[in-house]
């Protein structure tokens, strides 16, 4: 393929989006009319609930395009991978991928393989994958989704090589609708970007800064998807409490949608976590009483080494105050364990933070260095193998308040939305309840996708068991 000597492709301004497009269906219909069915594309999304989201996305553009879909990248015509930077052995497991995919293109030629995502929006990225990867066609960041009509069809009909990392902030397109094949389950973005600037995340560089959809545009979506019997809802965002419209005014809204549905929400900062927030939750009968609220450390030193903006006190004050109101509140929350210059006094003041909260489960990394950051320029002299210990010290001490968390519901009955098959045998089924716990319970399958009364019989340090009450 020829090579394209931007590595910010600019388009002229007599590119039109629906001329792309149409060039697209044109071609993907006479590769169906040659061949005998569409033309496949295999898009893999990795990381966080957004990438999934935005997958979601790119599938229905590809699926107006003209494409149907394959999870197997060998008979694809059309390779997508939608990538995650939040990590560095992320990126190193991309392209190994990426590697794997040379011998497909040295068979068919015709194959176009694509990278797109948190990844694909770095520079260095693109640059290595220009110069490296000469299998890749088309390599795009996340402000690039709109322009994948045009991109692909220039890769298709001139033989070149697109790289496209524009971090031009535009408006949000809510004609962008999703392909989901969740049927039960759906995640609805209502804000994009983060002005946190943590010293150890990359997100705020690959995802811009905030922009928050329209309350009213949020509420229909919802709706839609409440109509097509959807039972539980996730609205997503970097920091949701940051949504420019009043979050938890958000929640009331959608909690007035008519129906039986469940809502989640995911991530809060603490810092912008309010009294206001645990009222709406506690409130509103639709909103689940669980709330992922990250810490990220006990210490105040190393909270502001990373550029947390609150205080342990702070982050108690919000806890203190759902427990005050509803003392089996149930929080989740993320942990990273060895931040450069963290003593193991330190450490041990996260071990004591887990134990005042009683999280129902932790998830909890080693600090892993990112290029691009501010961390990683911090001076870290701590081991990978002292870091794994102190990780294997905080997880046993997790376990045992999650076990004693989980026996308090010996006996009782919950409500639990059943998602699909279990993992404890052949014939359980495993849902979760309003806390977010895993319940394995042996039904039969018709349970799938309903709300069902269970009365939990057994518990574990990862997942409840339960049976159904007739």
């Amino acid at each position: 393929m020829a090579e394209n000597n931007s590595i910010n492709t600019a388009f002229s301004a007599g590119t039109d989006k629906t001329r792309a497009l149409a060039s697209l269906q044109k071609w993907t219909k006479e590769r169906e009319l040659k061949q005998g069915a569409r033309p496949l594309a295999f898009v893999h999304s990795y990381g966080c609930q957004q990438n999934v989201s935005d997958g979601e996305k790119i599938k229905n553009m590809l699926s107006s395009a003209g494409y149907a879909f394959t999870d197997e990248p060998e008979k694809a015509q059309l390779i997508l991978l939608n990538t995650c930077a939040v990590r560095e052995n992320a990126e190193d497991r991309v392209f190994g991928n990426i590697g794997d995919l040379k011998k497909l293109k040295e068979q068919r030629r015709d194959l176009v393989i694509g990278i797109c995502g948190c990844m694909a929006q770095e520079k260095h990225v693109a640059e290595k994958i220009k110069e490296s990867y000469k299998q890749v066609d088309l390599v795009f960041g996340t402000f690039a989704y709109g322009e994948i009509y045009e991109m692909l069809w220039k890769v298709i009909s001139e033989g070149r090589r697109v790289f496209n990392q524009d971090d031009t902030c535009t408006e949000i397109d809510e004609d962008m609708k999703q392909l989901r094949e969740d049927k039960l389950r759906a995640f609805v973005p209502v804000m994009y970007g983060c002005n946190n600037f943590c010293t150890y995340c990359i997100v705020p560089y690959v995802r811009g800064r905030e922009r928050s959809r329209k309350p009213e545009a949020v509420i229909s979506e919802v709706s839609g998807l409440v109509e097509q019997g959807y039972k539980e809802i996730t609205l997503l965002g970097q920091n949701v409490n940051s949504y420019a419209y009043g979050f938890p005014e958000l929640l009331r809204a959608i909690n007035e949608i008519p129906g039986k549905f469940r809502i989640r929400f995911m991530s809060s900062h603490p810092k912008d976590a309010t009294k206001e927030l645990i009222d709406a939750i506690l409130e509103c009968e639709k909103v689940c009483t669980h709330l992922h609220l990250p810490v990220q450390a006990g210490s105040d030193r190393i909270l502001k080494k990373m550029n947390r903006s609150y205080t342990v006190e702070k982050y108690m004050s919000i806890i203190d105050y759902a427990r005050s109101k509803r003392p089996d509140f149930s929080f989740t929350t993320d942990l990273i364990v060895g931040f450069p210059g963290e003593s193991y006094e330190e450490f041990c003041q996260t071990k004591d933070i887990i134990k005042r909260v009683g999280y129902n489960n932790i998830y909890s990394f080693v600090y892993s260095r990112r290029s691009g950051t501010p961390a990683a320029k911090m001076e870290d002299s701590i081991s990978d193998k002292q870091k794994g210990l102190w990780l294997r010290e905080l997880l046993l001490e997790q376990r045992e308040i999650t076990s004693a968390r989980f026996a308090k519901f010996l006996g009782k009955e919950k409500e639990v939305l059943i998602e699909g098959p279990g993992r404890t045998g052949s014939d359980y089924l495993t849902g979760k309840t309003d806390e977010n716990i895993i319940v394995e319970v042996r039904a039969d399958k018709k349970y799938i996708g309903q709300f069902t009364r269970v009365r939990i019989v057994k518990t574990m340090n990862w997942a409840l068991e339960g049976e159904v009450i007739e």
